[in-house]
């Protein structure tokens, strides 16, 4: 027997991979969850090109284009609406000299409207879902390290108090490492990335870590906290050490990384450990969500009355929050 179920579509174009979201939209009573339904990362690393020659190569562009097709033909199975889904491109395309010209191609073939977001863009719709975890009377910052930029969101008492978007990621750090390069390459933006850090964190006495992104969520696995525990800052180290000392092959085939995590994984962990020094934290929650959940929200959001009329819901429901960990169908 079919069950129709609502459903909504998210595709974050990073720099290192694209991921594709689908959520079901449940509602019992006054309760709404949006419940992950379907998955799909493939590393497509944008980044690569472009943090190395500013432009999207011709074959990587016919990847792209290929995939985002087998990802249309996926909604179009899950009967996802046209406008139920969203794309955004964060760090790469917005870099690329290219990139606007690859998006118009792609609505072009494709009839898809990619979003190049910037980086406060990209923080607000994180800010979506993170705002669901915090505390009352307790200050954070937010750390959300992709493969070309890092941002950082300052919480204090449920309210976001400052953010700051600075272009520095795992993949251009193994760029520059693999280069010979160290990070005194980009001393001038690393310096004011500790010195934003420093002084916000000071200013708003916080006192807690949140984490967000692929790297973090691989590392808070290994450390084997525990569900929904924090992670120390000296597990973290280790872990990191640990990591160093591998080489890319006992990284593969004995810690069991992925091949596309493998390499960026040490570059953007220590992105994380310097950000928790900065700020004097020593431990860090570590939520599996990140800007796809965001999307995601937003697009609940502003579809709602829609929802509402369908389900026959009662006027004045109040609108739902994410969870903060999205049930997975096995």
């Amino acid at each position: 027997m079919e069950y129709p179920l609502l459903k909504l579509a998210a595709i974050d174009i990073g720099s290192n991979a694209v991921r594709c979201q689908i959520s079901a939209v449940l509602h019992y009573g006054d309760r709404y969850r949006l419940k992950r339904v379907e998955y799909v990362r493939y590393p497509l690393r944008l980044g690569e090109d472009v943090f190395a020659s500013g432009r999207i190569s011709a074959k990587k562009e016919e990847k792209f284009i290929k995939f985002l097709h087998a990802l249309r033909l996926l909604m179009e199975v899950h009967d996802v609406a046209p406008n139920h889904y969203l794309i955004c491109a964060t760090s790469a395309m917005r870099t690329a000299q290219n990139g606007q010209e690859v998006a118009a191609r792609i609505q072009q073939q494709l009839g898809m409207t990619v979003r190049v977001i910037d980086g406060q863009d990209e923080a607000a719709f994180i800010n979506r879902v993170i705002e669901n975890l915090l505390e009352d009377k307790k200050h954070y910052i937010h750390i959300d390290v992709g493969g070309g930029s890092t941002e950082f969101n300052i919480y204090h008492d449920r309210r976001k108090v400052a953010s700051q978007s600075f272009e520095v990621g795992s993949i251009r750090r193994m760029q520059q490492e693999e280069a010979g390069l160290s990070t005194e390459a980009m001393r001038e933006t690393w310096q004011r990335m500790e010195e934003w850090v420093t002084e916000n964190a000071r200013r708003y006495h916080v006192t807690r870590a949140i984490g967000t992104g692929g790297n973090i969520n691989k590392l808070y696995s290994m450390a084997q906290a525990g569900v929904d525990k924090p992670v120390t800052r000296r597990r973290i180290a280790t872990i990191l050490d640990h990591l160093t000392s591998m080489s890319m092959d006992e990284r593969v085939n004995v810690a069991l990384l992925n091949p596309d995590r493998a390499d960026v994984i040490v570059p953007a962990g220590h992105i994380y450990l310097s950000a928790m020094e900065w700020a004097n934290v020593h431990q860090m929650i570590v939520p599996d969500i990140g800007l796809k959940d965001g999307m995601l929200q937003t697009l609940f959001e502003e579809h709602f009355d829609e929802f509402r009329a369908e389900g026959d819901l009662k006027p004045g429901c109040p609108k739902p929050a994410m969870q903060s960990r999205p049930t997975e169908v096995e």
